[in-house]
């Protein structure tokens, strides 16, 4: 790698790797909260806290009755539409939830969902839901690259690529390499 020992080359692709990881902070503690918010999310979406609630009403109700109890009640979100699961049961279909109505006691559990703004836009950026972000994810994913080039370079000596920086270069690589072969 004879070209990167020159001292202009080295100190260009330090600049660079410099300035564009100020640039790029930003995104990076974006992407990583929202990546760790969607590693752990489990069966339920983070951008969204759910509670899970139950109401009691008449037993035996059909659709058009349990629509009208259900709306009767204060301080339950609207029902938007109710439909017949199997003969003991209703799906109930609720402005920012979902229920579920069991004829034989009457019970309804439903769950209510209340966004959490940040974490739903965040969300959406990582996914790249947001029309015209694209060229942004894209500006980062090439700069991810460019760091990660740049970065094996621009050390040099016994702790450089030449040095024990190739070990953990190897380490790096295994790491997804056996876990895959392990999965």
């Amino acid at each position: 790698m004879k070209l990167f020992r020159n001292n202009s080359v080295t100190r260009y692709l330090r600049s660079w790797h410099r300035d564009l990881g100020f640039l790029m902070v930003g995104a990076c503690v974006i992407y990583a909260i929202s990546g760790i918010l969607l590693n752990h999310m489990g069966n339920k979406d983070p951008a969204f806290r759910t509670e899970e609630k139950s109401v009691q009403l008449t037993a035996d109700l059909t659709n058009d009755e349990l629509a009208a109890s259900w709306n009767s009640q204060k301080d339950l979100p609207a029902a938007k539409k109710i439909f017949k699961v199997d003969e003991t049961h209703s799906r109930l279909m609720l402005e920012g939830g979902v229920g579920i109505y069991t004829r034989q006691n009457g019970l309804v559990e439903y769950e209510k969902y209340t966004k959490r703004e940040f974490v739903y836009w965040i969300n959406r950026l990582h996914y790249n839901k947001v029309k015209g972000w694209n060229v942004m994810a894209d500006f980062f994913a090439v700069s991810l690259i460019f760091f990660a080039i740049s970065g094996l370079v621009i050390v040099k000596g016994k702790y450089g690529i030449t040095g024990r920086g190739k070990w953990f270069l190897a380490l790096g690589i295994l790491i997804p390499i056996v876990y895959v072969i392990l999965a």
